[in-house]
C-alpha cells in the first residue's frame, strides 16, 4: 500500500470520526499529556521551593530574635 491510499484512507476516517476537521492525532495528545505532566512537576516543585524556602527564613529569623536577645541582655 502506497503513502498516498494510507494517507487518503487515513483522512477519510478522520473526517468519519471528526467531522469538523478537529482533528487530533494520537501523538499531538501524547505531547500534550508529557507537557501537562511536566507543567504539574514544575508546580509541585516550585510548592516544595517555597516550602522549603519558609522554613529556612522563619529558623533564620528564630536565631536572629534569639541572637538580638542575648546581645541585649549582655548590655
Amino acid at each position: 500500500m502506497n503513502s498516498e491510499r494510507t494517507t487518503n484512507y487515513t483522512n477519510q476516517m478522520t473526517d468519519d470520526y471528526y467531522p469538523n476537521g478537529a482533528v487530533m492525532l494520537l501523538q499531538e495528545a501524547m505531547a500534550r499529556a508529557r507537557m501537562r505532566e511536566s507543567q504539574r512537576v514544575a508546580a509541585e516543585e516550585r510548592l516544595a521551593r517555597r516550602l522549603t524556602s519558609a522554613r529556612r527564613w522563619s529558623r533564620l529569623s528564630r536565631w536572629a530574635a534569639r541572637h538580638a536577645a542575648e546581645a541585649n541582655r549582655a548590655l
